[in-house]
């Protein structure tokens, strides 16, 4: 295998794939559920809200109209922005699968559903932005948070990539249907936020339990693909 050659493509999901942002994201909805009356105490109640995009949780959790999601999102992110955001850290092993992958030549993008800007900010504070190739992300007002436009943008700025030579890796089944309606196979971990039935009834080409399971599964597609 001639690691100089490779020409794999990986689209990682951010939040509960590279990172840990439960107590950023649950502090930053706590924050804005308080301006309409709600009190949480409990935080896990809250993991739903990472990973999708913040209107569709508003809405199926709590009802909320549109309006009021929107609402919801700009208080979200008043804590989030300089606070939250920062209320986080990779998972264990992470940078290290990164810097391999980057070594080995694999190309390496960001797909998340988390606004751009943010996910830019981060990758920087946690010193993991050389890894990758290029960041897709949402737009501010979540027009393109839906996760199959994200990843049909990197695929936009990945010429070269396709179902050949290209893995979605993210927690969520929204990461594997993403992967799916743009023909590409994905990698579902289930040590972040998505539930694993959910995750399972969609049928992910791997499954990974563990960031050490994470990088055989991925070992496995690029010399497959060698």
């Amino acid at each position: 295998m001639n690691h100089e050659k490779t020409k794999n493509f990986v689209f990682f999901d951010l939040d509960g794939t590279l990172t840990d942002p439960a107590e950023g994201i649950t502090n930053s909805v706590m924050y804005a559920l308080r301006h309409f009356g709600i009190n949480v105490t409990d935080r896990k109640e809250l993991y739903p809200f990472i990973g999708p995009p913040l209107s569709d949780s508003y809405a199926k959790y709590y009802g909320f109209t549109a309006e009021q999601s929107e609402k919801g999102i700009m208080l979200f992110r008043e804590y989030f922005r300089d606070k939250g955001i920062f209320e986080n850290m990779p998972y264990q092993g992470i940078p290290e699968l990164l810097a391999e992958l980057h070594q080995l030549g694999c190309k390496l993008v960001v797909t998340s559903s988390k606004p751009q800007l943010f996910v830019e900010r981060i990758l920087a504070h946690f010193d993991m932005a050389k890894y990758f190739h290029a960041v897709c992300g949402a737009t501010m007002d979540e027009k393109t948070s839906r996760k199959p436009i994200i990843i049909r943008n990197a695929l936009d700025i990945c010429p070269e990539a396709s179902g050949e030579n290209t893995i979605v890796v993210g927690d969520h089944a929204l990461d594997v249907l993403g992967a799916h309606e743009n023909g590409l196979p994905a990698c579902a971990v289930l040590y972040g936020y998505g539930a694993d039935e959910a995750i399972v009834a969609v049928k992910p080409e791997y499954m990974a339990r563990t960031v050490k399971d994470l990088r055989s599964c991925l070992f496995q597609f690029i010399i497959h693909n060698s």
